[in-house]
C-alpha cells in the first residue's frame, strides 16, 4: 500500500549527524538580515537550518586563501618566542617593576621583527 500523504521517508538520505552553531547578538543579526534578503522568516520553524545547509554546501572550496603549511621548526620557534616573552613578563611582575626592563623591550622588538619577517615570507608564498 502506497502512502499518499505526509512526509516522504528519507531512506539513505536521512540526516543523523548534527553540528551545533552558536552566534553572538551581532552575528545573529547578520544571519537574520541574510534570511530577510531572501524573503525568509527567521522565526518560522524549519527555515534557517535548510537555508544555512544549502548556503554552506553549494560553495566552492577556496584553496588560494589557505595558509601555506608551516614547518614544524617555524612553529617551534614562534612558540619559543612566546615562552621567552611570558618568562620575562613574569619576572617583571614578580619584582613589581612598573616599567619593562630594557631586556624585555629588546626581546619584544626582536620578536616583533621576527614575526614581521615571517608574515612577509608567508605573504610572498601566498602570492605565488
Amino acid at each position: 500500500m502506497e502512502r499518499k500523504t505526509g512526509r516522504k521517508p528519507l531512506g539513505k538520505n536521512k540526516r543523523k549527524h548534527d553540528i551545533m552553531l552558536r552566534f553572538n547578538d551581532k552575528e545573529l543579526g547578520m544571519v537574520k538580515k541574510i534570511l530577510a534578503s531572501y524573503d525568509l522568516d527567521f522565526g518560522k520553524r524549519g527555515v534557517t537550518g535548510p537555508f544555512l545547509r544549502r548556503l554552506i554546501l553549494n560553495k566552492e572550496v577556496a584553496d588560494e586563501r589557505k595558509l601555506p603549511d608551516l614547518s614544524a621548526n617555524l612553529v617551534y620557534q614562534i612558540n619559543k618566542i612566546g615562552v621567552n616573552i611570558n618568562q620575562l613578563t613574569t619576572v617583571a611582575r614578580s619584582k613589581n617593576l612598573r616599567t619593562p626592563s630594557a631586556k624585555l623591550e629588546a626581546e619584544i622588538k626582536k620578536a616583533n621583527n621576527l614575526l614581521m619577517q615571517i608574515m612577509e615570507l608567508l605573504n610572498e608564498k601566498l602570492e605565488k
